[in-house]
């Protein structure tokens, strides 16, 4: 395959350091919507070839499983782990920054569902089944929420939760992996 098609790949996190994990969740997201955002064009160049097939089946694998897993990652295990951790006013902003992630999980959940359809038609041989606009914007959510993220909710975690707190996130991220 083309590199100019699926891109690089990135270097992977242990469960030791979850938040890292999170954080290194968020560059595959990233080459993943990157890979995504080129498959309209390489359909229209190229037709759903086996390239475009496997482009498609690995942004589908990639979102059914690690990108899935990323989200019950921060609401089952980081979310709770914070609420027991926080005090003072951080309570109140981390409270707003859970409730604005989760909303933006869910909205990225719907956008995802309209891509799968449409991967699975790729996959399946249809060049055309791909809307370009839903790609856009899907890239563009994941974008905005990883900034968010990466910007204010992983450093206040980073600051809140203490060794022991990381290792049970750790292993529970292991074990839904496991499972």
């Amino acid at each position: 395959m083309p590199m100019s098609l699926l891109g690089g790949t990135s270097s992977a996190a242990g469960f030791d350091a979850p938040l890292a994990l999170l954080s290194a969740c968020h560059e595959r997201i990233a080459k993943q919507c990157a890979t995504l955002q080129r498959l309209p064009a390489h359909l229209a160049a190229h037709g759903a070839d086996a390239d475009a097939k496997q482009a498609a089946s690995q942004i589908l694998r990639y979102f059914e499983t690690a990108g899935h897993h990323h989200h019950q990652d921060e609401e089952l295990d980081v979310f709770p782990a914070l609420r027991e951790a926080v005090a003072g006013s951080d309570a109140l902003c981390l409270r707003d920054m859970m409730a604005r992630i989760a909303q933006e999980h869910r909205a990225l959940d719907a956008d995802w569902q309209r891509l799968r359809q449409q991967l699975t038609a790729v996959i399946a041989g249809d060049a055309a089944a791909l809307d370009a606009a839903d790609v856009a914007a899907f890239a563009a959510r994941n974008q905005r929420h990883i900034a968010f993220e990466e910007g204010e909710f992983l450093p206040m975690a980073a600051r809140l939760l203490d060794e022991s707190q990381l290792r049970a996130i750790g292993q529970s991220m292991r074990a839904r992996r496991s499972a």
